[in-house]
C-alpha cells in the first residue's frame, strides 16, 4: 500500500497564528477531508506530521490535543477517510529536539514504526519547515498554498523541483492522475 504524509494545520485544516487550542477551533479546509477518503480509496495509507508547539507554549494540553485530533478523525469517517496515525511533537521552537520539523525525526519514527522507506513518499505541507523535514527524509516534499503557503512560496528558498498546489485536493487529484 502507498504511503502520504500530510502536515496538519493549513493543509488539512484552517491555520491560526494564535494556534488552534480547542477543538472548535479546528475547522477543515473545503475538500481536504474528502482528499483524503480519496487517497484511501485509491489505496493509500495517510499519516498526519505535525508540530504542535502549542503544548510546549501551555496553550493546550496533550488531552485537549487528542481531542481535537479525534473531532479530525471523526469528521474524516464521515467522508469515507482515515487516517493510518497522527505523529506530533509537543515541543517547542528552542527546545532543540529531533521532532520537530524542520528536523526530520518525526519521519524517522514513522519509517521506523511502519517498517518502511520514506524515498519518494510524498509529503505535502504549508511550510518550509515542513519542505525541509520531507526533503531531509527522502520524502517528495509537495507544497499546498493554503495556510502559511502562499507566504512560502512568496518567501522563496524551495527544495528544488517541489511541486506546488492551491491545496490538498488539487494536490491528490494530481498524485492519483500520476499514478494511473
Amino acid at each position: 500500500m502507498p504511503l502520504i504524509i500530510l502536515d496538519r494545520d493549513g493543509v488539512i485544516n484552517h491555520d491560526s497564528d494564535n494556534f488552534i487550542k480547542s477543538p472548535a477551533e479546528w475547522e477543515p479546509i473545503d475538500g481536504s477531508l474528502e482528499a483524503i477518503a480519496k487517497l484511501n480509496h485509491a489505496g493509500y495509507r495517510v499519516v498526519v506530521i505535525t508540530n504542535q508547539s502549542g503544548i510546549a507554549r501551555g496553550l493546550l494540553d496533550v488531552d485537549t490535543l487528542s481531542r481535537i485530533h479525534n473531532k479530525m478523525r471523526r469528521m474524516l469517517t464521515q467522508v469515507g477517510g482515515k487516517l493510518e496515525a497522527i505523529l506530533y511533537c509537543p515541543h517547542g521552537p528552542d527546545d532543540d529536539c529531533s521532532c520537530r520539523k524542520p528536523k526530520e525525526g518525526s519521519f524517522t519514527e514513522l519509517a521506523q514504526r511502519l517498517r518502511v522507506k520514506l524515498d519518494n513518499v510524498p509529503a505535502i505541507g504549508d511550510s518550509l519547515r515542513d519542505l525541509q523535514a520531507a526533503e531531509a527524509a527522502g520524502a517528495r516534499p509537495i507544497l499546498v498554498k493554503t495556510g502559511k503557503g502562499e507566504r512560502t512560496l512568496s518567501e522563496g528558498g524551495l527544495p528544488e523541483n517541489v511541486a506546488v498546489y492551491d491545496n490538498l485536493e488539487v494536490a491528490v487529484n494530481a498524485l492519483l492522475e500520476s499514478t494511473k
